[in-house]
């Protein structure tokens, strides 16, 4: 099984390629939990993810003949930046397959790496499929996004980062998708100190660690949907399964709200942009998945910050939405000369913004004399937003939410 000391032989391989990333105390986030929060920003990393050190120490151990003949991966992004970028450093040929449905940036940056892209399949296990056809027919290494000793050594630097730039760490909060990151880094930190804590967060929608674990063996699920695409995948390695059985402390999950809240809270109030997976341990940290003491030293590991813009927008909006800062409202007016103004009125009244407002006469299921309208709200809390819709229906508005 892997060891401390095939972490420390990696670290020696990806210096040149990959960055010690910060390791920052957060005011913030101690202060909204009790607990000395420190980040380990890995969405620093050159490719934007943790990914490039693994696939960097993997692909320095190829043989001549294998560097000859090229790899080939299956990536929903992030390792597919890192292998790309470590394979074009040392004139490796690439090929990575990718789900049909990869953010659109994060295939843009795989080409610009170098790499030959080809998407196929709905995600991560489809992709995987024609990647092993590719490499059997093409006799190409292929490259493990995660189940492979050499990935997860490499993984497991941020482990030796963390434990050297604060050793007095009690709990690291690792998001776990295939397994391969929480498998490096529960090796090195168990390396150094038994003591320390490893939890590992997954994906409500993609949550088969927990199952595992209580089976006894890797257990697949028959799909996966979450916003965190980048750990999206049915099941655990085989290998990676081994290791987080043996060092990892505890697994627990978070819903994809709970993942928008944290990527919204980092990006307001710590200027920090990440993506759902790397949201996903601040996640379980903010709704106490997990149990922790008052003043312990935790450190979320925010594995990357590869996040589409479209996607953004959208997770950006449901966190709004979920801590009561965005209102969207339906309600029917008689169709007469001040009826909008009345309840724009209202809304006014109670501080509440208007971003939009959509005036409907012609709607299906309103009377003839009725005018339907709905409203975009920036409002300020749940209270602020029971407030509001009580005024309304104090009013005499019969007011939908909807959303």
């Amino acid at each position: 099984m892997l060891d401390l000391e095939d972490v420390l032989a990696a670290r020696d391989r990806v210096a040149a390629t990959a960055r010690h990333t910060p390791l920052e105390y957060s005011h913030t986030f101690s202060s909204l939990t009790g607990a000395d929060v420190h980040l380990k920003l890995e969405t620093f990393q050159r490719t934007g993810s943790f990914k490039i050190r693994g696939a960097t120490n993997r692909i320095a151990t190829l043989s001549d003949a294998e560097r000859e003949a090229g790899v080939v991966t299956a990536s929903a992004g992030n390792h597919a930046q890192g292998v790309a970028l470590a394979a074009t450093r040392i004139g490796v040929d690439s090929v990575i397959v990718m789900p049909e449905y990869a953010p659109i940036a994060k295939v843009e940056a795989t080409r610009s790496y170098g790499a030959e892209v080809v998407l196929h399949g709905e995600d991560y296990d489809a992709a995987a499929e024609r990647a092993h056809e590719i490499e059997r027919e093409q006799g190409r290494t292929y490259v493990h996004a995660f189940d492979d000793d050499a990935v997860m050594a490499g993984q497991g630097t941020i482990g030796l980062e963390i434990y050297e730039d604060l050793p007095e760490v009690e709990t690291v909060v690792v998001p776990v998708g295939g397994g391969g990151l929480i498998s490096g880094i529960a090796t090195a930190l168990k390396g150094k100190n038994e003591d320390i804590r490893v939890v590992g967060v997954q994906a409500a929608g993609a949550a088969s660690l927990a199952q595992s674990l209580e089976k006894g063996e890797v257990v697949e699920r028959e799909g996966v949907d979450t916003i965190a695409d980048g750990i999206a995948t049915r099941k655990v390695g085989e290998r990676t399964f081994d290791v987080i059985e043996e060092r990892v402390d505890e697994v627990v999950t978070v819903e994809d709200s709970e993942i928008a809240v944290a990527l919204t809270t980092l990006l307001e109030r710590s200027k920090t942009l990440v993506e759902g997976a790397g949201a996903a341990p601040l996640a379980a940290l903010l709704f106490d998945r997990f149990e922790f003491a008052e003043d312990e030293t935790v450190v979320p590991a925010l594995c990357g910050g590869n996040i589409d813009m479209n996607v953004l927008t959208t997770v950006i909006v449901r966190g709004l939405i979920e801590t009561g800062r965005y209102l969207r409202v339906r309600t029917v007016l008689a169709d007469r000369p001040g009826a909008l103004q009345r309840l724009v009125d209202i809304v006014a009244d109670h501080d509440a913004n208007i971003h939009a407002i959509e005036h409907d006469r012609a709607g299906g299921d309103i009377g003839m004399s009725d005018a339907e309208v709905e409203l975009d709200l920036e409002t300020k809390g749940h209270d602020h937003v029971e407030r509001l819709l009580s005024a309304l229906r104090e009013a005499g508005y019969t007011v939908d939410v909807l959303v």
